[in-house]
């Protein structure tokens, strides 16, 4: 059953980072469109995505949980791993607060801040493998 709940958590972090990363470039459009059909093509796009995506966070965090204290998981590697699922989750609402700044018309970012904003999940998830596969403490 342990590598059942595994191989899903992992199909569904790797499916709710997908929608983390695609969703800041959707941001990167909209900071740079000025045409009003293509924004509300945009904002729909952006919408959908952040519902979808998450739909995913939510099996993904579950079946963590699961594995965390179904199975005994323990280490030190796995409370840094928490703080960095945290953050992920903390990014993922920041996403939903920005959608609706934008879906309001008063976003103020610039596309260039979208840019670097994109690479954080990037980060967390590259920490968050290399704590659970090294396991370095």
């Amino acid at each position: 059953m342990y590598l059942w709940i595994k191989a899903f958590h992992i199909v569904f972090i790797a499916s709710w980072f997908a929608g983390l990363f695609y969703l800041p470039r959707i941001f990167v459009n909209l900071a740079q469109e000025s045409d009003a059909n293509a924004t509300t093509r945009l904002l729909g796009m952006a919408r959908r995505l952040y519902r979808f995506t998450t739909m995913l966070m939510i099996p993904a965090l579950l079946l963590g949980l699961w594995l965390w204290l179904g199975f005994g998981i323990q280490g030190g590697w796995l409370h840094a791993k928490l703080a960095l699922v945290v953050l992920a989750i903390g990014y993922h609402h920041a996403c939903g607060s920005i959608l609706k700044k934008f879906e309001a018309g008063v976003n103020k970012r610039s596309h260039t801040w979208f840019r670097w904003f994109n690479e954080v999940p990037v980060v967390l998830l590259m920490l968050i493998v290399i704590l659970v596969v090294v396991k370095p403490f």
